[in-house]
């Protein structure tokens, strides 16, 4: 997803359970997992190239990171980036997968649900065979380059990020439906994170005193 969603996402659902502070560094590293040098060879930070198995890994090595919260300066630092990098792998599975084309499909003789009432987490879709992601190949660089776009859409496969993407509203009605699912996703794994932490290692994380609101 585009740097702008990211920052809808992470707002949207974690704006309420972090100091400023700590929710502005957990945005940054966020963000960041999107710089150019972490496009390509890195798939599973962004659930490219069906690296479900290594993206799912990274997500708990992440979250691992921040298990090992203390009151040291670094550990918080390090545990609110670990989540940042956390977040946005769960937040870009919504929009590098077809997981959003696979649960609406499964509404093909009923009315279409709303993008609020998607589910982001169906097991029977999260198991089903036919889940992918787009794959990254060379010329998917030319999508980054202003004016190119159209370009690399032309040149790629049809399994390509380039075309399966839906990182920003103009890849059609699918991006609504994958940023409901990805604010939903942020705040599962903010809670599924929070239930390991225990509450006082909880409070550290969240940072939360009434001097630093």
């Amino acid at each position: 997803m585009q740097k702008i969603y990211h920052l809808e996402i992470c707002k949207r659902a974690l704006a309420d359970q972090f100091s400023t502070k700590a929710l502005d560094v957990i945005i940054k590293a966020n963000i960041g997992q999107d710089k150019i040098r972490y496009q390509f060879k890195h798939p599973q930070f962004h659930f490219d190239s069906n690296a479900f198995e290594a993206s799912f890994n990274y997500i708990e090595e992440q979250r691992q990171i921040i298990l090992e919260i203390n009151h040291s300066f670094n550990k918080l630092q390090a545990s609110w980036q670990a989540f940042g990098r956390l977040t946005h792998v769960v937040q870009d599975f919504y929009a590098h997968s077809n997981y959003i084309q696979l649960w609406l499909n499964t509404f093909q003789f009923q009315e279409k649900p709303t993008p609020q009432q998607v589910v982001a987490m169906d097991m029977d879709i999260l198991r089903d065979p036919q889940l992918h992601s787009g794959n990254v190949y060379f010329l998917d660089w030319l999508a980054f380059i202003p004016g190119f776009y159209a370009i690399a859409h032309y040149l790629t496969p049809t399994d390509s990020h380039t075309h399966m993407n839906l990182d920003h509203p103009n890849r059609g009605m699918q991006f609504s439906y994958a940023i409901e699912a990805a604010v939903k996703r942020t705040v599962y794994e903010y809670h599924h994170t929070a239930d390991l932490l225990g509450s006082e290692r909880l409070s550290l994380f969240k940072d939360i005193r009434p001097d630093n609101r």
